[in-house]
């Protein structure tokens, strides 16, 4: 069929419109400065995917110095003519993206990085920054009122940074949406042992230094990344389910405490493998300092970090997280519940493990030891607001739902909920509408009344 000369015109121009707008959508653009978190806007960066991280440090405690250089290998998800990075008041001296030097400019915490060319969507890269200074905890109301990230001990560093202080010590997409593969190598005076995530590459002295090497070779998000420094009694072996094991104590408190760290978390590993799903890592372990300031213990990826081992139960606790909270990592901050109501019940299925008590005695132990007039009963649990985001609701009602649920569709339903949930989302990140849904697939009910009274609405619910 002929087209008229008119029509052709016509035609013509829609077909240069068309390029037009074609070329303007792919134009290259900035990254944007934050993943959009509601409570932490900034975190995170847009317009490319976290993939590797490589980190170089070298850390001396007599000075407090840390020096630096991190590599990462993202993916563009956009034409990028320019993407951000988090770091907290470190000194940057050099940055460079693909082995060529880049401009970079800082405004707060948020570094913009351009590259000398425009970085097309789908393409991989890199960019190294070299770096450098003293690094300072943060603090604040947020993790019950400690301080948190990057914090001196009496013979080098705990490092333990949930929610925001990744950055404190490295750049990064400082969000657990944007989760990556690492390599960690430590540099530490001689006689001090580094110890990180994954599984220990090497380890070797050089001159008046000891350099350790750690590759974790599962998707992990940076709030869960160690370095921690110091004097270490190490032990090494399996669990009796063949999964190896790494605990380091600081001598210090070796002799403090009467829990067998080492014991508890080869016994408490293998267990959570039977319930909750397959161990997703390399390695379990502990990092067990002498840091009497932190106040908390922290689900490090592999290797939970404890600022003194309190208890038992602080450790299964800790080893439950694993598999809620850092294989399956939340999508915002506001899915909290996802990790510590899951931790916190996993208490109460230790107990009933052990014999002690059953999950729906712990259950009423706690319910009925808060009257409904307490503040504990108006944090609404799905999203609990930054400042609290680590309010004992989040935990101790999180864990609450679980038993109304268990007790709702019965225990085959919940006991097969748990290792889909973890499998599904196997080193990736979801929220609670996806749980809620899965929950409702599972077991063939509709749960709407249960997580809303539970989850959503704030006030004691009645039994």
């Amino acid at each position: 069929m002929a087209l008229s000369r008119s029509a052709r015109l016509g035609a013509v121009a829609t077909a240069a419109a068309s390029f037009l707008v074609i070329g303007a959508s792919s134009a290259p653009t900035p990254g944007a400065a934050g993943i959009g978190d509601p409570y932490f806007p900034q975190l995170g960066n847009g317009g490319f995917d976290a993939r590797h991280y490589d980190l170089d440090i070298a850390y001396d405690p007599g000075t407090g110095r840390l020096d630096g250089r991190t590599t990462l290998t993202a993916r563009a998800t956009q034409n990028l003519s320019s993407f951000d990075l988090d770091l907290q008041k470190l000194e940057i001296t050099k940055v460079e993206v693909d082995g060529r030097r880049a401009r970079f400019t800082r405004n707060g915490d948020e570094v913009t990085v351009t590259p000398r060319g425009t970085l097309a969507k789908g393409r991989r890269f890199t960019v190294s920054v070299t770096y450098g200074g003293i690094p300072e905890p943060l603090g604040g109301p947020i993790v019950f009122g400690s301080k948190y990230g990057w914090m001196k001990t009496a013979d080098g560093v705990f490092v333990a940074c949930e929610p925001n202080a990744a950055s404190t010590w490295f750049p990064s997409s400082d969000h657990p949406a944007d989760k990556a593969t690492y390599d960690i190598r430590i540099k530490a005076p001689k006689g001090l042992t580094g110890v990180s995530n994954g599984r220990l590459v090497s380890t070797y002295d050089r001159g008046g230094s000891t350099y350790t090497h750690w590759r974790e070779g599962r998707p992990m998000a940076t709030y869960l990344a160690t370095a921690t420094i110091g004097k270490f009694d190490v032990r090494t072996g399996r669990t009796p389910g063949g999964i190896p094991v790494y605990v380091a104590v600081d001598p210090v408190l070796k002799n403090s405490n009467s829990v067998d760290v080492y014991a508890v978390t080869a016994a408490a590993t293998d267990y959570w493998s039977k319930v909750f799903g397959p161990y997703p890592f390399e390695e379990t372990g502990a990092i067990v300092d002498d840091m009497p300031e932190a106040g908390f213990s922290l689900e490090v990826q592999s290797k939970p970090a404890y600022s003194a081992v309190r208890s038992e139960t602080t450790i299964v606790h800790e080893l439950a997280h694993q598999w809620f909270g850092d294989s399956v990592s939340v999508a915002q901050w506001k899915d909290i519940w996802l990790n510590e109501g899951f931790a916190t019940y996993a208490q109460w299925l230790w107990a009933e493990h052990r014999g002690t008590r059953t999950a729906h005695d712990s259950f009423l132990a706690d319910y009925n030891s808060r009257a409904a007039a307490s503040s504990f009963w108006q944090i609404k649990v799905a999203d609990p607001q930054r400042d609290t985001m680590f309010a004992s609701a989040v935990y101790d009602r999180g864990a609450m739902t679980l038993q109304m649920l268990r007790e709702r569709i019965g225990d085959r339903a919940f006991f097969k909920l748990l290792p889909t949930w973890t499998r599904l989302h196997r080193y990736g990140n979801a929220d609670t509408s996806d749980f809620i849904r899965l929950a409702e697939r599972i077991s063939g009910q509709q749960l709407d009344d249960l997580f809303t009274t539970w989850l959503f609405t704030p006030g004691k619910p009645t039994l």
